[in-house]
Protein backbone atom coordinates (compact mmCIF):
# COMPACT_ATOMS: atom_id res chain seq x y z
CA UNK A 1 0.00 0.00 0.00
CA UNK A 2 3.17 2.15 0.60
CA UNK A 3 2.62 4.97 -1.87
CA UNK A 4 -0.28 4.55 -3.57
CA UNK A 5 -2.13 7.37 -4.25
CA UNK A 6 -6.12 7.18 -2.73
CA UNK A 7 -4.84 3.65 0.20
CA UNK A 8 -4.58 5.06 3.71
CA UNK A 9 -2.40 2.62 6.01
CA UNK A 10 -1.08 2.30 9.50
CA UNK A 11 2.07 3.08 11.00
CA UNK A 12 1.77 0.02 13.86
CA UNK A 13 4.80 -1.03 15.68
CA UNK A 14 5.03 -4.84 16.11
CA UNK A 15 3.37 -5.80 18.95
CA UNK A 16 1.93 -2.28 20.53
CA UNK A 17 -0.53 -1.42 22.00
CA UNK A 18 -2.03 0.79 19.02
CA UNK A 19 -1.88 -2.40 16.79
CA UNK A 20 -3.41 -4.82 19.68
CA UNK A 21 -6.38 -2.17 20.23
CA UNK A 22 -6.71 -2.06 15.93
CA UNK A 23 -6.94 -6.01 15.66
CA UNK A 24 -9.52 -6.02 18.77
CA UNK A 25 -11.66 -3.46 17.08
CA UNK A 26 -11.77 -5.55 13.76
CA UNK A 27 -12.60 -8.79 15.57
CA UNK A 28 -15.21 -6.99 17.08
CA UNK A 29 -16.60 -5.70 13.66
CA UNK A 30 -16.11 -9.17 12.01
CA UNK A 31 -17.69 -11.21 15.60
CA UNK A 32 -21.00 -8.87 14.85
CA UNK A 33 -21.07 -9.47 11.64
CA UNK A 34 -21.29 -13.34 12.03
CA UNK A 35 -23.64 -12.85 14.69
CA UNK A 36 -25.66 -11.11 12.55
CA UNK A 37 -25.48 -13.86 10.05
CA UNK A 38 -23.30 -12.25 7.86
CA UNK A 39 -20.37 -14.70 7.90
CA UNK A 40 -21.48 -15.51 4.49
CA UNK A 41 -20.96 -12.34 2.90
CA UNK A 42 -22.11 -13.13 -0.23
CA UNK A 43 -22.16 -9.99 -2.97
CA UNK A 44 -19.17 -8.22 -4.22
CA UNK A 45 -15.97 -7.56 -2.55
CA UNK A 46 -14.76 -5.27 0.31
CA UNK A 47 -12.01 -3.60 -1.46
CA UNK A 48 -8.97 -2.62 0.94
CA UNK A 49 -8.57 0.68 0.12
CA UNK A 50 -12.57 1.06 1.37
CA UNK A 51 -12.03 -0.55 4.88
CA UNK A 52 -8.27 0.84 5.31
CA UNK A 53 -10.02 4.26 4.78
CA UNK A 54 -12.94 4.01 6.38
CA UNK A 55 -11.20 2.63 9.66
CA UNK A 56 -8.41 6.03 9.21
CA UNK A 57 -11.16 8.54 9.40
CA UNK A 58 -13.47 6.75 11.97
CA UNK A 59 -10.36 6.09 14.40
CA UNK A 60 -8.86 10.14 13.73
CA UNK A 61 -12.14 11.44 15.17
CA UNK A 62 -12.73 9.19 18.19
CA UNK A 63 -10.48 10.45 21.50
CA UNK A 64 -9.44 7.13 22.92
CA UNK A 65 -8.05 6.17 19.36
CA UNK A 66 -6.14 9.25 19.22
CA UNK A 67 -2.70 8.06 19.11
CA UNK A 68 -3.75 5.80 16.59
CA UNK A 69 -5.10 8.99 14.77
CA UNK A 70 -2.04 10.69 14.97
CA UNK A 71 -0.48 7.70 13.17
CA UNK A 72 -2.60 7.93 9.67
CA UNK A 73 -0.07 8.59 7.03
CA UNK A 74 -0.36 7.69 2.95
CA UNK A 75 2.30 4.57 4.01
CA UNK A 76 2.27 1.42 5.98
CA UNK A 77 1.96 -2.06 6.24
CA UNK A 78 -2.05 -2.16 5.85
CA UNK A 79 -2.08 -5.48 8.15
CA UNK A 80 -5.78 -4.34 9.04
CA UNK A 81 -6.65 -4.14 5.66
CA UNK A 82 -5.37 -7.24 4.45
CA UNK A 83 -7.79 -8.95 8.25
CA UNK A 84 -10.76 -7.26 7.40
CA UNK A 85 -10.21 -8.90 3.08
CA UNK A 86 -9.07 -12.23 4.23
CA UNK A 87 -12.11 -12.19 6.62
CA UNK A 88 -14.56 -10.23 4.90
CA UNK A 89 -14.24 -11.93 1.43
CA UNK A 90 -17.19 -11.35 -1.07
CA UNK A 91 -18.56 -8.77 0.94
CA UNK A 92 -20.26 -6.13 -0.47
CA UNK A 93 -18.73 -2.60 -0.54
CA UNK A 94 -22.35 -0.95 0.27
CA UNK A 95 -23.48 -3.56 3.21
CA UNK A 96 -19.96 -3.39 4.80
CA UNK A 97 -20.06 -0.11 5.07
CA UNK A 98 -23.50 -0.20 6.49
CA UNK A 99 -22.34 -2.53 8.74
CA UNK A 100 -19.75 -0.60 9.77
CA UNK A 101 -21.31 2.75 10.83
CA UNK A 102 -23.92 1.09 12.93
CA UNK A 103 -21.45 -1.54 14.98
CA UNK A 104 -18.90 0.69 15.27
CA UNK A 105 -22.20 3.55 16.65
CA UNK A 106 -20.39 5.71 14.15
CA UNK A 107 -21.99 9.30 13.05
CA UNK A 108 -21.87 9.56 9.60
CA UNK A 109 -22.63 13.23 9.27
CA UNK A 110 -18.84 13.56 10.40
CA UNK A 111 -17.34 10.92 8.11
CA UNK A 112 -15.45 13.53 6.22
CA UNK A 113 -14.94 16.58 8.92
CA UNK A 114 -11.13 15.47 9.57
CA UNK A 115 -7.70 17.29 8.90
CA UNK A 116 -7.29 14.29 6.57
CA UNK A 117 -10.17 14.91 4.18
CA UNK A 118 -8.59 15.69 0.95
CA UNK A 119 -6.72 12.45 1.22
CA UNK A 120 -10.07 10.35 2.10
CA UNK A 121 -11.71 10.57 -1.73
CA UNK A 122 -13.02 7.18 -0.90
CA UNK A 123 -14.75 8.08 2.27
CA UNK A 124 -16.84 11.27 0.95
CA UNK A 125 -18.10 8.52 -1.61
CA UNK A 126 -19.07 6.22 0.74
CA UNK A 127 -20.93 9.00 2.84
CA UNK A 128 -22.76 10.21 -0.64
CA UNK A 129 -23.15 6.43 -1.14
CA UNK A 130 -24.61 5.11 1.90
CA UNK A 131 -27.43 7.80 2.56
CA UNK A 132 -30.22 4.68 1.91
CA UNK A 133 -28.28 1.89 4.04
CA UNK A 134 -27.20 4.85 6.99
CA UNK A 135 -31.27 5.80 7.47
CA UNK A 136 -31.91 2.46 7.61
CA UNK A 137 -29.35 1.25 10.42
CA UNK A 138 -29.97 4.47 12.12
CA UNK A 139 -33.34 3.13 12.58
CA UNK A 140 -33.10 -0.03 13.68
CA UNK A 141 -30.36 1.75 16.54
CA UNK A 142 -33.33 4.00 17.67
CA UNK A 143 -35.60 0.93 18.15
CA UNK A 144 -33.08 -1.26 19.96
CA UNK A 145 -32.29 1.09 22.25
CA UNK A 146 -35.93 0.94 23.06
CA UNK A 147 -35.63 -2.67 24.53
CA UNK A 148 -38.07 -3.65 22.07
CA UNK A 149 -35.64 -5.41 19.63
CA UNK A 150 -37.13 -9.52 20.50
CA UNK A 151 -39.71 -10.14 18.04
CA UNK A 152 -42.11 -12.98 18.24
CA UNK A 153 -40.75 -16.27 16.04
CA UNK A 154 -37.10 -14.58 15.57
CA UNK A 155 -35.68 -15.41 18.14
CA UNK A 156 -32.80 -17.38 17.00
CA UNK A 157 -32.10 -14.04 15.24
CA UNK A 158 -29.22 -11.53 16.61
CA UNK A 159 -31.38 -8.49 17.61
CA UNK A 160 -29.44 -6.52 15.43
CA UNK A 161 -29.50 -6.56 11.30
CA UNK A 162 -28.93 -3.77 9.59
CA UNK A 163 -30.27 -4.88 6.08
CA UNK A 164 -33.09 -7.15 7.50
CA UNK A 165 -35.10 -4.17 9.08
CA UNK A 166 -37.04 -0.70 7.70
CA UNK A 167 -39.08 1.51 8.72
CA UNK A 168 -42.54 2.18 7.88
CA UNK A 169 -44.56 5.42 8.59
CA UNK A 170 -44.61 6.95 11.80
CA UNK A 171 -48.03 5.03 12.39
CA UNK A 172 -46.20 2.24 13.19
CA UNK A 173 -43.93 3.96 15.92
CA UNK A 174 -41.61 0.30 14.96
CA UNK A 175 -38.81 -1.44 13.15
CA UNK A 176 -39.85 -4.28 11.13
CA UNK A 177 -37.98 -7.34 10.58
CA UNK A 178 -38.88 -9.41 7.95
CA UNK A 179 -38.86 -13.49 7.83
CA UNK A 180 -35.87 -14.74 5.89
CA UNK A 181 -36.68 -16.03 2.08
CA UNK A 182 -34.55 -18.03 0.25
CA UNK A 183 -35.39 -15.88 -2.48
CA UNK A 184 -33.45 -12.76 -0.81
CA UNK A 185 -30.05 -13.62 -1.81
CA UNK A 186 -31.34 -15.63 -4.83
CA UNK A 187 -32.05 -14.61 -8.76
CA UNK A 188 -34.58 -12.45 -10.66
CA UNK A 189 -37.10 -15.51 -11.15
CA UNK A 190 -36.94 -16.28 -7.51
CA UNK A 191 -37.73 -12.82 -6.26
CA UNK A 192 -40.56 -12.62 -8.71
CA UNK A 193 -41.74 -16.09 -7.41
CA UNK A 194 -41.84 -14.63 -4.15
CA UNK A 195 -43.85 -11.45 -4.82
CA UNK A 196 -45.41 -12.38 -7.75
CA UNK A 197 -49.18 -12.22 -6.01
CA UNK A 198 -48.31 -9.00 -4.14
CA UNK A 199 -49.75 -5.85 -4.24
CA UNK A 200 -53.26 -6.65 -6.25
CA UNK A 201 -55.56 -5.48 -3.64
CA UNK A 202 -58.76 -4.67 -4.30
CA UNK A 203 -58.21 -5.07 -7.84
CA UNK A 204 -59.41 -6.93 -11.59
CA UNK A 205 -58.59 -6.11 -14.78
CA UNK A 206 -61.13 -4.12 -17.09
CA UNK A 207 -60.84 -4.96 -20.96
CA UNK A 208 -60.72 -1.22 -22.91
CA UNK A 209 -60.42 -1.59 -26.96
CA UNK A 210 -57.66 -3.08 -27.79
CA UNK A 211 -56.01 -2.26 -24.18
CA UNK A 212 -56.40 -4.11 -20.36
CA UNK A 213 -56.71 -1.89 -17.60
CA UNK A 214 -55.86 -3.07 -13.98
CA UNK A 215 -58.34 -1.11 -11.71
CA UNK A 216 -58.94 -1.45 -8.02
CA UNK A 217 -62.32 -1.01 -6.42
CA UNK A 218 -64.34 -0.57 -3.09
CA UNK A 219 -67.21 0.15 -1.98
CA UNK A 220 -70.89 -0.19 -4.81
CA UNK A 221 -72.78 1.62 -6.77
CA UNK A 222 -75.02 1.89 -4.20
CA UNK A 223 -72.61 4.69 -2.40
CA UNK A 224 -73.33 8.50 -2.22
CA UNK A 225 -70.88 9.22 -5.01
CA UNK A 226 -67.58 8.13 -7.14
CA UNK A 227 -64.13 9.15 -6.16
CA UNK A 228 -61.36 8.20 -8.88
CA UNK A 229 -58.09 8.61 -7.41
CA UNK A 230 -54.89 8.81 -10.59
CA UNK A 231 -51.46 7.71 -9.39
CA UNK A 232 -48.44 9.91 -10.99
CA UNK A 233 -44.96 8.17 -12.45
CA UNK A 234 -43.05 6.27 -11.89
CA UNK A 235 -45.52 4.28 -9.28
CA UNK A 236 -49.22 2.98 -9.30
CA UNK A 237 -52.70 2.76 -7.63
CA UNK A 238 -51.08 0.49 -4.74
CA UNK A 239 -50.23 3.69 -3.26
CA UNK A 240 -54.07 4.56 -2.60
CA UNK A 241 -55.03 1.00 -0.97
CA UNK A 242 -55.43 2.22 2.53
CA UNK A 243 -57.21 5.47 1.51
CA UNK A 244 -59.52 3.69 -0.86
CA UNK A 245 -60.54 1.28 1.86
CA UNK A 246 -61.16 3.70 4.55
CA UNK A 247 -63.38 6.03 1.82
CA UNK A 248 -65.29 3.12 0.98
CA UNK A 249 -66.53 2.87 4.83
CA UNK A 250 -67.07 6.10 5.14
CA UNK A 251 -69.44 5.92 1.75
CA UNK A 252 -67.65 6.61 -1.29
CA UNK A 253 -67.46 4.29 -4.09
CA UNK A 254 -64.04 4.21 -5.27
CA UNK A 255 -61.89 3.48 -8.19
CA UNK A 256 -57.97 3.47 -8.78
CA UNK A 257 -56.97 2.53 -12.45
CA UNK A 258 -53.31 1.94 -13.18
CA UNK A 259 -52.43 4.17 -15.88
CA UNK A 260 -51.61 2.20 -19.32
CA UNK A 261 -47.84 1.05 -19.02
CA UNK A 262 -47.91 1.40 -15.39
CA UNK A 263 -48.41 -0.70 -12.32
CA UNK A 264 -50.49 -4.25 -13.46
CA UNK A 265 -51.90 -2.59 -16.61
CA UNK A 266 -50.75 -3.72 -20.32
CA UNK A 267 -47.50 -2.42 -21.52
CA UNK A 268 -47.61 -2.02 -24.92
CA UNK A 269 -44.53 -1.50 -27.40
CA UNK A 270 -44.28 2.37 -28.17
CA UNK A 271 -45.73 2.92 -31.61
CA UNK A 272 -47.57 -0.32 -31.57
CA UNK A 273 -51.46 0.61 -30.75
CA UNK A 274 -50.46 2.87 -28.04
CA UNK A 275 -48.15 6.32 -28.37
CA UNK A 276 -47.51 7.58 -25.13
CA UNK A 277 -48.95 11.18 -25.61
CA UNK A 278 -50.77 13.26 -23.47
CA UNK A 279 -53.66 13.23 -25.66
CA UNK A 280 -53.25 9.50 -26.14
CA UNK A 281 -53.90 9.17 -22.33
CA UNK A 282 -56.99 11.22 -22.52
CA UNK A 283 -58.55 9.32 -25.35
CA UNK A 284 -57.99 5.71 -23.42
CA UNK A 285 -58.85 7.56 -19.96
CA UNK A 286 -62.24 8.46 -21.79
CA UNK A 287 -62.56 4.91 -23.03
CA UNK A 288 -62.33 3.53 -19.83
CA UNK A 289 -64.82 5.73 -17.89
CA UNK A 290 -67.33 4.24 -20.32
CA UNK A 291 -66.30 0.84 -19.59
CA UNK A 292 -66.91 1.53 -15.65
CA UNK A 293 -70.41 3.07 -16.41
CA UNK A 294 -68.90 6.94 -14.79
CA UNK A 295 -70.77 8.78 -16.21
CA UNK A 296 -72.31 11.20 -13.81
CA UNK A 297 -69.45 13.98 -11.85
CA UNK A 298 -67.63 12.40 -9.57
CA UNK A 299 -64.67 13.37 -7.26
CA UNK A 300 -61.43 13.45 -8.57
CA UNK A 301 -58.21 13.03 -6.52
CA UNK A 302 -54.53 13.19 -8.37
CA UNK A 303 -51.12 13.15 -7.20
CA UNK A 304 -47.89 12.82 -8.74
CA UNK A 305 -45.45 14.17 -11.74
CA UNK A 306 -46.38 12.97 -15.71
CA UNK A 307 -49.45 11.00 -15.58
CA UNK A 308 -50.46 12.51 -12.32
CA UNK A 309 -50.11 15.67 -14.37
CA UNK A 310 -52.34 14.66 -17.00
CA UNK A 311 -55.05 13.66 -14.61
CA UNK A 312 -55.03 17.74 -14.01
CA UNK A 313 -54.97 18.41 -17.76
CA UNK A 314 -57.98 16.05 -18.95
CA UNK A 315 -60.16 17.79 -15.85
CA UNK A 316 -59.26 21.04 -17.00
CA UNK A 317 -60.72 19.37 -20.86
CA UNK A 318 -63.75 18.15 -18.95
CA UNK A 319 -64.60 19.87 -16.43
CA UNK A 320 -68.81 19.10 -16.81
CA UNK A 321 -67.48 15.55 -15.28
CA UNK A 322 -66.19 16.49 -12.21
CA UNK A 323 -67.51 18.21 -9.31
CA UNK A 324 -64.55 18.76 -6.91
CA UNK A 325 -60.81 17.86 -7.22
CA UNK A 326 -58.17 17.26 -4.59
CA UNK A 327 -54.45 17.14 -5.22
CA UNK A 328 -51.54 15.65 -3.55
CA UNK A 329 -48.48 16.76 -3.93
CA UNK A 330 -48.35 17.61 -7.92
CA UNK A 331 -46.14 19.73 -9.70
CA UNK A 332 -48.67 22.84 -10.15
CA UNK A 333 -46.02 25.68 -12.19
CA UNK A 334 -43.46 26.49 -13.95
CA UNK A 335 -41.28 26.35 -11.50
CA UNK A 336 -41.81 23.38 -10.00
CA UNK A 337 -38.70 21.39 -9.90
CA UNK A 338 -37.94 18.35 -11.74
CA UNK A 339 -36.74 15.54 -9.91
CA UNK A 340 -33.36 13.94 -11.15
CA UNK A 341 -35.00 10.78 -12.42
CA UNK A 342 -36.98 12.54 -15.37
CA UNK A 343 -34.44 14.56 -16.18
CA UNK A 344 -31.97 11.23 -16.86
CA UNK A 345 -35.21 9.46 -18.44
CA UNK A 346 -34.45 12.21 -21.47
CA UNK A 347 -30.74 11.68 -21.77
CA UNK A 348 -29.95 9.63 -25.03
CA UNK A 349 -28.70 6.46 -23.84
CA UNK A 350 -28.28 7.22 -20.33
CA UNK A 351 -31.83 6.97 -20.15
CA UNK A 352 -32.43 3.61 -21.45
CA UNK A 353 -30.27 2.56 -18.55
CA UNK A 354 -32.24 4.51 -16.10
CA UNK A 355 -35.59 3.19 -17.08
CA UNK A 356 -34.19 -0.34 -16.59
CA UNK A 357 -33.54 -0.43 -12.99
CA UNK A 358 -36.06 -2.02 -11.02
CA UNK A 359 -35.76 -0.50 -7.75
CA UNK A 360 -36.55 3.04 -9.51
CA UNK A 361 -39.86 3.75 -8.16
CA UNK A 362 -39.40 2.55 -4.37
CA UNK A 363 -36.22 4.72 -4.54
CA UNK A 364 -38.29 7.86 -6.06
CA UNK A 365 -40.69 7.28 -3.23
CA UNK A 366 -38.09 6.88 -0.48
CA UNK A 367 -35.91 10.72 -2.03
CA UNK A 368 -39.11 12.27 -1.83
CA UNK A 369 -40.36 11.17 1.99
CA UNK A 370 -38.86 11.15 5.12
CA UNK A 371 -39.47 7.39 5.26
CA UNK A 372 -38.40 4.11 4.41
CA UNK A 373 -40.77 2.18 2.58
CA UNK A 374 -41.33 -1.83 4.43
CA UNK A 375 -40.30 -4.32 1.98
CA UNK A 376 -43.74 -5.36 1.79
CA UNK A 377 -44.22 -2.71 0.15
CA UNK A 378 -41.30 -1.91 -1.63
CA UNK A 379 -41.87 -5.35 -3.33
CA UNK A 380 -45.11 -4.52 -5.28
CA UNK A 381 -43.44 -1.12 -6.64
CA UNK A 382 -40.45 -2.62 -8.19
CA UNK A 383 -42.14 -5.83 -9.55
CA UNK A 384 -43.88 -4.39 -12.62
CA UNK A 385 -39.78 -3.38 -13.17
CA UNK A 386 -38.49 -7.07 -12.47
CA UNK A 387 -41.51 -8.90 -14.43
CA UNK A 388 -40.22 -7.11 -18.08
CA UNK A 389 -38.78 -4.43 -19.57
CA UNK A 390 -42.14 -2.81 -20.71
CA UNK A 391 -43.00 -0.91 -17.74
CA UNK A 392 -39.51 1.00 -18.07
CA UNK A 393 -39.64 1.65 -21.96
CA UNK A 394 -43.08 3.03 -21.19
CA UNK A 395 -42.27 5.51 -19.09
CA UNK A 396 -38.77 5.94 -20.96
CA UNK A 397 -41.36 7.22 -23.55
CA UNK A 398 -43.67 9.23 -21.88
CA UNK A 399 -41.25 11.12 -20.16
CA UNK A 400 -39.25 11.93 -23.40
CA UNK A 401 -42.62 12.97 -25.14
CA UNK A 402 -44.03 15.45 -22.47
CA UNK A 403 -43.45 18.71 -22.79
CA UNK A 404 -43.42 19.72 -19.21
CA UNK A 405 -43.47 23.27 -19.11
CA UNK A 406 -46.41 23.85 -21.40
CA UNK A 407 -48.08 21.21 -19.39
CA UNK A 408 -47.55 23.27 -16.12
CA UNK A 409 -48.34 26.37 -18.04
CA UNK A 410 -51.40 25.05 -18.79
CA UNK A 411 -52.29 24.03 -15.15
CA UNK A 412 -51.55 27.27 -13.79
CA UNK A 413 -53.47 28.81 -16.38
CA UNK A 414 -56.25 26.80 -16.35
CA UNK A 415 -56.94 26.70 -12.62
CA UNK A 416 -57.03 30.26 -11.97
CA UNK A 417 -59.77 32.27 -10.75
CA UNK A 418 -60.42 33.33 -14.30
CA UNK A 419 -61.11 29.95 -15.58
CA UNK A 420 -61.86 27.71 -12.68
CA UNK A 421 -64.73 28.03 -10.28
CA UNK A 422 -65.06 24.36 -8.34
CA UNK A 423 -63.51 23.55 -5.29
CA UNK A 424 -60.18 22.56 -5.00
CA UNK A 425 -58.40 20.93 -2.24
CA UNK A 426 -54.37 20.97 -1.81
CA UNK A 427 -53.46 18.27 0.49
CA UNK A 428 -49.70 18.48 0.82
CA UNK A 429 -47.23 16.63 2.33
CA UNK A 430 -45.12 19.08 4.27
CA UNK A 431 -41.99 17.01 3.94
CA UNK A 432 -41.78 16.71 0.41
CA UNK A 433 -38.09 16.31 -0.80
CA UNK A 434 -39.71 17.80 -4.33
CA UNK A 435 -42.36 19.84 -4.01
CA UNK A 436 -42.33 22.04 -1.13
CA UNK A 437 -45.35 23.57 0.83
CA UNK A 438 -44.64 27.31 -1.10
CA UNK A 439 -45.65 25.43 -4.37
CA UNK A 440 -49.44 24.86 -2.65
CA UNK A 441 -49.49 28.28 -0.83
CA UNK A 442 -48.23 30.24 -4.42
CA UNK A 443 -51.22 27.97 -6.15
CA UNK A 444 -53.25 28.97 -3.84
CA UNK A 445 -53.47 32.48 -4.17
CA UNK A 446 -54.21 32.13 -8.18
CA UNK A 447 -57.63 31.23 -6.72
CA UNK A 448 -58.34 31.48 -3.30
CA UNK A 449 -61.83 31.60 -3.63
CA UNK A 450 -62.04 27.94 -4.58
CA UNK A 451 -58.34 26.73 -3.24
CA UNK A 452 -58.20 25.62 0.27
CA UNK A 453 -55.10 24.31 1.64
CA UNK A 454 -54.29 21.44 4.36
CA UNK A 455 -51.12 20.72 5.25
CA UNK A 456 -50.26 17.11 6.30
CA UNK A 457 -47.62 17.41 8.64
CA UNK A 458 -45.05 14.52 9.17
CA UNK A 459 -45.98 13.58 5.42
CA UNK A 460 -43.64 13.51 2.36
CA UNK A 461 -44.36 13.63 -1.70
CA UNK A 462 -46.84 10.66 -1.40
CA UNK A 463 -49.06 11.48 1.73
CA UNK A 464 -51.32 8.34 0.68
CA UNK A 465 -48.48 6.53 1.77
CA UNK A 466 -46.99 8.02 4.33
CA UNK A 467 -49.69 8.86 6.22
CA UNK A 468 -53.08 7.54 4.66
CA UNK A 469 -55.27 8.31 7.59
CA UNK A 470 -54.82 11.88 7.57
CA UNK A 471 -55.60 12.31 3.58
CA UNK A 472 -58.51 10.08 4.61
CA UNK A 473 -59.45 12.78 7.11
CA UNK A 474 -59.02 15.51 4.58
CA UNK A 475 -60.33 14.15 2.16
CA UNK A 476 -63.69 13.55 4.24
CA UNK A 477 -64.15 17.10 5.81
CA UNK A 478 -63.83 18.18 1.72
CA UNK A 479 -66.01 15.99 0.26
Amino acid sequence: MAGRQGRVGFRLGEGSTTESRSLELMETTIAVARASGMDEWERGQLPNFLACNFLAVFLAENAKWDEIGRGIINEGDGRLANRVSKEGRRASSMAAAAFLLRSLHFSPSKLCNTPHEKSHRSAYLLRKMMKGPIRRSQAVAAYNSDGNGDLEGDKKQSSFSPFGFVTDNPSSRSAIQLPESPAEDGNVGQMLYRIEDKGRDYGSYVESGNLRWFVRETGSSSQRGIILFIHGAPTQSYSYREVMSQMSGAGFHCFAPDWIGFGFSDKPQPGYGFSYTEEEFHKEFDKLLDMLNINSPFFLVIQGYLVGSYGLTWALRNSDKVSKIAILNSPLSVQSSLPSLFQKLRIPLFGEFTCQNAIMAERFIEAGSPYVLKMEKADVYRLPYLASSGPGFALLEAARKANFRDILNRITTGFSSANWSKPILLAWGASDKYLPISEAEAFQKTNPEAIQLKVIEGAGHMPQEDWPEKVVEALRRFL
